[in-house]
């Protein structure tokens, strides 16, 4: 339903812009649009909302975490002297760009941290896959003392290979 101002409710909104009204709900939850309220407390989605949630749906589609979109929206826009469309200011790209940066930083902490994680898994595979191998030779009938000098044999071999999986 579009009122005299044009204002349209989530379901339309949503509908409009090919997302669920649950989205939509959720962005105003992250504060990245606030639409009016009607009499009855229903949300009204205005042009100038719906422009905002398509900027928005526009930049996650580009790969844009929330997080990165609140923090553009949140930087003032400059008119350009030619009236084109805003864009963002030398200043709000600064600080887009720390912004950015401070996440790529803390994601390759991740992606480091993982990679250590892997490695010690891989270790721990390993061990699981001599030690079911030991137990498959004692209960086919192999001694203790046996297997024990197979392993002395092999040892510096998997010392080896233990020190490269080892996290640097």
């Amino acid at each position: 339903m579009t009122d005299a101002k044009g204002s349209i409710t989530v379901r339309e909104a949503a509908a409009r812009l090919g997302v669920t009204p649950r989205t939509l709900k959720y962005y105003e939850e992250l504060g990245l649009v606030v639409p009016a309220r009607s009499e009855g407390r229903y949300r009204l989605y205005e042009p100038a909302d719906l422009d905002k949630l398509a900027r928005v749906l526009r930049m996650r589609s580009l790969g844009f975490s929330l997080t990165v979109i609140t923090a553009m929206l949140q930087q003032p826009f400059e008119a350009p002297a030619d009236g084109g469309r805003p864009r963002l200011s030398a200043a709000s790209l600064k600080t887009l760009k720390a912004t950015l940066a401070a996440q790529l930083e803390t994601l390759d902490s991740r992606v480091a941290q993982v990679r250590r994680e892997l490695k010690e898994a891989a270790a721990l595979q390993a061990q699981l896959r001599r030690d079911i191998h030991y137990v498959e030779r004692r209960l086919n009938g192999e001694s203790v003392e046996a297997i024990l000098e197979e392993r002395k044999r092999e040892a510096p071999e998997r010392r080896a290979a233990l020190r490269k999986s080892q996290p640097s």
